[in-house]
């Protein structure tokens, strides 16, 4: 059912069907604002301790915070074994579709004997406790076991994207002090076999501290070998014990670091462990897609490489005995009705991807998932950045089929799990927003000086007190830590680096990155909101909108835009069309100077567009690093399109 905001979008209340039955009722919120760490704890009390905790929440030392002090568990227990021991062994823990279209069923009690199997490995192989271990993998079951294996002997897991280079795979090994890696022949991506070894040998030949390289085989292409450091995971795990008893850690013994990229500086090492990490990211995916673990079947699009990949496609699915997919390859092999035959396949009720893949969606056009059965499929989500109202409404329309309340989960890799996000039985939704902070959380939007800001108002996202799931420092570099997330506005206050609006309902509305906030004649302009607007007109399946130096303006707005698939570029005329749009739309202020008719856009294998390239080209300078781009020739058909100076209208 739908109606309208005060500020003229249509509103979509929650299903009856899904309200009637929902995990969790209007009621948490002022459960969770009554008494916030009896709320968490009562959250804690999901999983299986060893030893209950004797304090929720220390954070006499801020921001350095512990949650459930002395507390003991294992992360992977409560992840497998729990279940098994339950009697759902026999419960589906993955449908595992490759590429190629090989597929594996792997249940729950099979998943605890492999994770045994790979734990008794590296045991035998010398790691212990504490120790660093790379995982450098393409999106297969044996991904999981590694991060599985090492959760359940304590080893910390430091999974690298598969997508990475050689430079940046050595950079992660060497800040992180990895011990070993666990990689593969390589993995199949577009069709094609793409290896992973040579970039490992490479990185490890730089890593002294690096001690054996596991390789599982995936495509059978030949590998070089190192004698004595290389090993095969068949040889290694094959025949290792299936029972395997685990040891049970302090709350905060660090379970993974994970490595968000800088454009400048080295990457930062996000330090997440085991206690409040698990205990937030199982609750948030239970309450935030209303999780059955009976009926429902859930896909996280996304690679377990990322932070949505551990959180959403490990840990908060496996904590909660659910029944995901998990696919290995590109939406558009061998066809681009690939991602909908999977859901019709293997019946998926709840869908979690990106925006940017909803936007290629559109652009293919409507027919492609009209083909399919959808008609599973009962919770759709949203990830990675705000999701436009356009590409909304068209994931609610045609994936969704109208009745499927939309997610929008706003978080970030420091945070662990969901953060601000509507939930399914509870919130009337609107489109593009992601509404309201999720219970327990406290998130706020201030001025530059760190005052809230009432409703209707544009400002800063700010966390105000602390959640089970945040990183807890940067490895390695405590200063740093502080300084990157806490100088601002203290040492009680994150700052998620993101910009904010509340609209005069008391929606949230996040803007992206606030250096992605352009400065045009002192009027703050946010890349998303153009892009939005962008996107909103009907040739548009796709923007990508950036600021360049002015010298008029301070910064003039470049937009490069992808058309839909029925659209004609009629060159000057559709420039001219789309910059009155976006006057009309937002304002004349916001009108781009430049706007770019492109056929691809430059993105990294998670989707996500590489702004800075962007502005590299609008700046007419030389180009930064392209190693992580999907395809690096993308960056050259743009360069080619580039006018030899902007129009002056």
């Amino acid at each position: 059912m739908s109606g309208t905001t005060e500020t003229g979008g249509q509103t979509f209340s929650p299903p009856e069907v899904i309200a009637a039955g929902a995990n969790v009722g209007p009621e948490v919120y002022e459960e969770a604002a009554a008494d916030r760490l009896a709320f968490w704890a009562k959250q804690a009390g999901r999983l299986s301790w060893d030893r209950q905790w004797d304090e929720v929440l220390d954070w006499s030392n801020p921001p350095f915070a512990k949650w459930f002090v002395g507390g003991k568990l294992n992360v992977a227990y409560n992840c497998v074994d729990r279940h098994v021991e339950a009697g759902h062994g026999d419960q589906v823990a993955y449908h595992w579709e490759g590429e190629p279209g090989d597929t594996r069923t792997i249940t729950y009690a099979q998943l605890k004997d492999e994770v045994s199997q790979a734990a008794n490995a590296l045991t035998e192989l010398g790691v212990n406790a504490g120790d660093r271990v790379a995982i450098y993998m393409p999106m297969i079951p044996e991904t999981v076991i590694s991060m599985l294996a090492c959760a359940r002997i304590g080893a910390v897991h430091m999974v690298v994207f598969g997508g990475f280079s050689a430079d940046a795979l050595a950079s992660r090994l060497d800040d992180a002090g990895a011990v070993l890696v666990i990689t593969a022949d390589g993995g199949y991506r577009r069709g094609a076999a793409s290896a992973l070894k040579p970039a490992v040998d490479d990185a490890v030949s730089r890593s002294p501290g690096v001690r054996n390289v596991v390789v599982v085989k995936r495509t059978g292409e030949d590998v070089e070998w190192a004698e004595g450091r290389d090993l095969w995971w068949d040889d290694v795990v094959g025949r290792q014990s299936t029972e395997h008893t685990c040891e049970f850690f302090d709350a905060e013994h660090p379970l993974y670091i994970m490595y968000t990229s800088g454009t400048t500086a080295k990457p930062k090492g996000i330090l997440h462990t085991s206690g409040g990490y698990l205990t937030q990211v199982s609750f948030t995916h239970w309450a935030s897609f209303d999780l059955k673990p009976d009926t429902d079947v859930f896909w996280t699009a996304a690679d377990v490489g990322w932070v949505t990949g551990h959180s959403y496609i490990v840990y908060g699915p496996l904590s909660n005995r659910a029944t995901s997919v998990m696919y290995e390859g590109t939406p558009e092999t061998p066809h681009r009705g690939r991602w909908w035959e999977i859901v019709q396949k293997y019946g998926v009720t709840i869908l979690y991807t990106a925006p940017t893949v909803i936007r290629t969606f559109m652009k293919w056009g409507e027919d492609v998932p009209a083909g399919f059965d959808l008609s599973t499929l009962r919770v759709l989500g949203s990830v990675g950045e705000p999701i436009n109202p356009e590409a909304w409404l068209w994931y609610h329309r045609h994936i969704g089929g109208g009745r499927c309340p939309i997610v929008d989960t706003w978080w970030q890799t420091e945070t662990g799990g969901h953060m601000i996000n509507p939930l399914p039985g509870v919130t009337s939704l609107v489109p593009g927003s992601a509404q309201v902070p999720f219970p327990g959380i406290s998130a706020k939007v201030v001025d530059d000086e760190g005052n809230e800001l009432s409703d209707d108002s544009t400002g800063l996202l700010v966390l105000t007190e602390p959640w089970p799931s945040m990183l807890r420092t940067i490895w390695g570099d405590d200063d740093r830590y502080v300084d990157t997330y806490w100088s601002r506005f203290g040492k009680n206050v994150y700052f998620a680096g993101d910009g904010a609006k509340k609209d005069a309902d008391g929606n949230i509305w996040l803007l992206g990155r606030v250096d992605d906030v352009m400065n045009v004649s002192g009027h703050r302009i946010s890349t998303t909101e153009v892009e939005s607007s962008l996107v909103g007109h009907p040739t548009v399946a796709e923007a990508a909108v950036v600021g360049a130096s002015d010298p008029t303006t301070g910064q003039g707005i470049v937009a490069f835009v992808i058309l839909r698939g029925d659209a004609v570029d009629s060159g000057d005329e559709l420039v001219q069309t789309l910059k009155t749009h976006v006057a009309k739309d937002i304002g004349p202020i916001a009108k781009p100077r430049q706007i770019m008719v492109v056929q691809e856009l430059p993105k990294t294998r998670s989707g996500k567009i590489m702004r800075r390239l962007l502005r590299d080209i609008a700046e007419n300078r030389e180009l930064g690093d392209v190693t992580t781009l999907t395809d690096s020739s993308v960056m050259n058909l743009i360069k080619e399109k580039l006018p030899a100076a902007p129009s002056e209208d």
